[in-house]
């Protein structure tokens, strides 16, 4: 099952980390890594916070650190991801361990930190044959995820010292502001498509349904399954953008995630996850689990899916504007301005049903 792992690759072009300021860093601040030789490695999936390998003696961690030439730093901050899975160490155990984190940039160039290597399968676009997932063993992992966010969403934020991580209050109306202002602050061409859905959202915010710790990034490629039973999650990944707020926010963003086989074709060349595969659950059977689940009914879904849509199409303009300004090479970033397009037709394909 060595192969189901994911595996990480010689560092890209204008992202390397020094192997000798980390050696030194551990010897002075992290005792269990210190006096031990470090190999640098990358891991070539994500698009926002970088994440690398680090082989330390005979050891695997992992390490994150904020991307080069990022233009929104609230975005990519270190310490407030470390302190949370700080908080969740024992508390939600599919969350992976911190071990340290440093706020000096000046040992790697930006502030980082280091955490366990959570080792399991992640799925992308295909299910790999050898995880032998049939249908019925794909909608029970399915099942599962929808449960893993029911789970995290039931968490005691308050027990877990986690109260001054955000504002629950208003978030609704101040997430729909809030994404609009950094759509157009990162904006490279005329799109309007993408101001019609920010003011439908604008125009149609249902009140806050309660507060939680919620992910905000919550989908297949975040996820580690066990490769030796692949229905079973073993940890969720890629912390970076969890807050207090409206779970049925955090819904919706996993919803955007979830392209079905039935979606348009355009729809299916950006899908991230197996989501069309036989067996998946559709986007109306996850959100009736979900409320099952949680006791918290969802009564107007398809703002969430259309606000889930209209936010990754931001994160993902964000992106394309670094690529744009040649702040990143990262060739993987060019077809995104594509990317906001689709997802925001996808959007709005959504309102018009719902009228």
């Amino acid at each position: 099952m060595s192969e189901l792992i994911d595996a990480a690759r010689a560092v890209r072009s204008g992202e390397e980390v020094s192997a000798r300021a980390l050696e030194q860093y551990f010897a002075a601040h992290v005792p269990e890594l210190a006096g031990k030789p470090v190999e640098v490695l990358q891991f070539p999936g994500g698009h926002s916070n970088l994440t690398y390998l680090l082989k330390v003696g005979d050891r695997d961690v992992v390490m994150r650190r904020p991307p080069f030439g990022t233009k929104v730093k609230s975005a990519h901050d270190m310490g407030r991801e470390h302190r949370i899975l700080s908080a969740l160490a024992g508390h939600y155990p599919r969350a992976p361990r911190p071990l340290a984190y440093c706020e000096d940039a000046s040992v790697i160039g930006a502030p980082f930190y280091v955490m366990e290597r959570v080792r399991g399968a992640i799925l992308r676009k295909e299910i790999p044959g050898e995880l032998k997932l049939d249908p019925a063993g794909f909608r029970k992992l399915c099942e599962n995820l929808v449960d893993a966010l029911v789970e995290l969403h039931a968490l005691d934020y308050r027990a877990l010292g986690l109260t001054e991580l955000g504002k629950p209050e208003g978030y609704v109306q101040r997430q729909v502001e809030g994404w609009t202002k950094r759509y157009f602050g990162s904006q490279t061409d005329s799109v309007p498509v993408v101001e019609q859905v920010a003011k439908w959202l604008a125009e149609h915010q249902p009140a806050d349904s309660g507060a939680a710790l919620i992910h905000n990034d919550f989908k297949f490629d975040n996820v580690v399954l066990d490769p030796e039973q692949p229905t079973r999650i073993v940890g969720i990944l890629d912390w970076e953008m969890s807050t207090l707020g409206d779970p049925l926010m955090d819904l919706g963003t996993f919803l955007s995630y979830w392209v079905e086989a039935q979606d348009e074709e355009v729809m299916q060349f950006f899908r991230g996850g197996p989501t069309d595969k036989p067996g998946a659950l559709t986007r109306r059977e996850l959100v009736e689990r979900y409320s099952e689940r949680s006791g918290r009914p969802v009564p107007n879904p398809d703002f969430y899916y259309v606000f889930g849509l209209f936010k990754t199409a931001v994160v993902i303009q964000q992106i394309y504007y670094r690529y744009r300004n040649g702040l990143t090479k990262d060739e993987r970033f060019a077809m995104f301005g594509a990317g906001v397009v689709v997802l925001c037709e996808q959007a709005a394909r959504s309102i018009e049903r719902a009228r």
